[in-house]
C-alpha cells in the first residue's frame, strides 16, 4: 500500500470515528468557560487585539478598522470582519477585504515584530492579486470552497493557505457556496489538531502505527485541495456529532468548533 492509499485509509477511519470522547469532553469544558461569550452558537464574538500604527503603510485600509493614527491597541471581532468583508465585496474592493482578514488573522502576534505588515505589503504588490481574489470569490459562489482554495494555491507569492482560507472563510459569510460545505479556516494550529487525531486513529487501527502518514498529510502548511476537502468534510460531521451530545450547543455552527479546536487541547 502506497502513502496515499494509507492516507486515504486513515481518512476513512477518521470520518467514521470523528471526535474521540476525550476531545468531546475537552470541548465541553471549553464551552462551560465560554458559553456566555458565544451564546448564539457562533464564534462571532471572537475578537483579537491589534496595533493599528504598525500597519500604517498598508493601503487600502478599511475605514471600519481603527485609524492607523490610533494610539495603542484596538480590538476587532470576527463579526466585525464579516461586516467589513461583506461591504468590501459589494464594491469588489477585494484588497480591502483581504487587509481586514489579514489584520484580524495576525493580530498583535504578527505586528509585534513587524512580520505581518511586511508580508502583507509584499502580497499587496503582487501582480494579478485583484484578479486572483475576484476569481476566488466567484469560484466560491459557483463551484464551492475546495475549488476556490485550489484556485488560490501558489498563485500569489507569500499568500499561503493559513491566510487565504481566512479570506475564503470571511467571504463565505456573504457569498454562499453553491456546492459543498462553507469554507473554514485551516492554519498550523488546526492542522496539528487534525494530525493528533489522525495519529491516534493510525495507532489504534494499525493503518499508521508510527504516525508518519499523519505527519505527511497534516503538515504545518501547503495542504493540498484534497486535504482541505477532507478537513471541511470532517469538521462538518464533527460539528454535528458534538451538537448531538450534552457537551456542546445543539445549534452550534462548524466555525465555533473550528475556533474551539484552535484554542483548546485534549492531549
Amino acid at each position: 500500500m502506497n502513502k496515499q492509499d494509507q492516507a486515504d485509509a486513515v481518512d476513512r477511519e477518521m470520518a467514521a470515528r470523528r471526535l474521540p470522547d476525550a476531545a468531546l469532553q475537552a470541548l465541553g469544558r471549553w464551552w462551560d468557560r465560554n458559553r456566555a461569550e458565544f451564546a448564539d452558537g457562533t464564534p462571532g464574538a471572537h475578537a483579537v487585539r491589534y496595533t493599528p500604527s504598525r500597519w500604517a503603510h498598508i493601503t487600502p485600509w478599511p475605514s471600519a478598522l481603527a485609524s492607523a493614527s490610533h494610539a495603542g491597541d484596538a480590538v476587532v471581532s470576527r463579526a466585525q470582519v464579516v461586516s467589513i468583508v461583506a461591504e468590501a465585496l459589494r464594491r469588489e474592493a477585494y484588497r480591502e477585504a483581504l487587509v481586514a482578514t489579514y489584520v484580524w488573522g495576525k493580530g498583535k502576534r504578527g505586528s509585534r515584530r513587524g512580520s505581518g505588515p511586511v508580508t502583507l505589503a509584499k502580497i499587496l504588490t503582487a501582480g494579478g492579486l485583484d484578479t486572483a481574489l475576484g476569481r476566488a470569490v466567484t469560484t466560491l459562489s459557483e463551484q464551492g470552497a475546495v475549488a476556490a482554495y485550489a484556485g488560490l494555491q501558489g498563485v500569489v507569492p507569500e499568500f499561503g493557505p493559513s491566510f487565504y482560507t481566512k479570506f475564503l472563510y470571511f467571504a463565505g459569510k456573504s457569498v454562499r457556496s453553491a456546492a459543498g460545505p462553507q469554507p473554514l479556516i485551516l492554519d498550523r494550529a488546526l492542522a496539528r489538531q487534525m494530525r493528533s487525531l489522525a495519529q491516534a486513529v493510525g495507532r489504534e487501527t494499525g493503518r499508521d502505527p508510527d504516525g508518519l502518514i499523519a505527519g505527511w498529510v497534516w503538515r504545518d502548511t501547503n495542504w493540498s485541495p484534497h486535504r482541505y476537502a477532507v478537513y471541511l468534510s470532517f469538521m462538518q460531521a464533527a460539528s454535528c456529532q458534538a451538537s448531538a451530545t450534552p457537551f456542546w450547543p445543539s445549534d452550534a455552527t462548524p466555525d465555533l468548533l473550528e475556533y474551539a479546536l484552535f484554542s483548546t487541547s485534549w492531549t
